[in-house]
């Protein structure tokens, strides 16, 4: 690969680690500050909900093959088939979306 190539990877690398960082380290100030204050810290609602709502753009957007060809859907479907079987066994994050992708990826290679 190219410089270019790594210098995306790892901005997108860094994004995504700030886009979860961030809120957390505020967060935890903003409960820190409460509780100094002798008033109960809590958490807001929108932060509560916000992991789930950046997984499911994300999920939504994955769904969709970058071309429109046989092949793209079929490895698009095998992957989704191979992750919500190895989710259903593990009940991880981890493993279903390493054997999704390792799915998706030897369809596309094989074929």
């Amino acid at each position: 690969m190219d410089m270019s190539m790594w210098l995306a990877l790892v901005s997108i690398a860094i994004g995504t680690y700030l886009i979860r960082l961030l809120p957390y380290i505020w967060m935890k100030r903003s409960l820190a500050k409460r509780q100094t204050e002798d008033g109960i810290g809590s958490m807001p609602t929108w932060l509560t909900i916000l992991g789930p709502t950046m997984i499911a753009a994300m999920f939504g957007t994955s769904l969709v093959p970058t071309h429109s060809d046989t092949l793209s859907w079929l490895a698009t479907g095998v992957g989704i088939l191979i992750t919500y079987g190895v989710w259903t066994r593990t009940r991880s994050m981890g493993l279903p979306i390493l054997f999704g992708v390792m799915a998706f990826g030897m369809v596309t290679l094989v074929f």
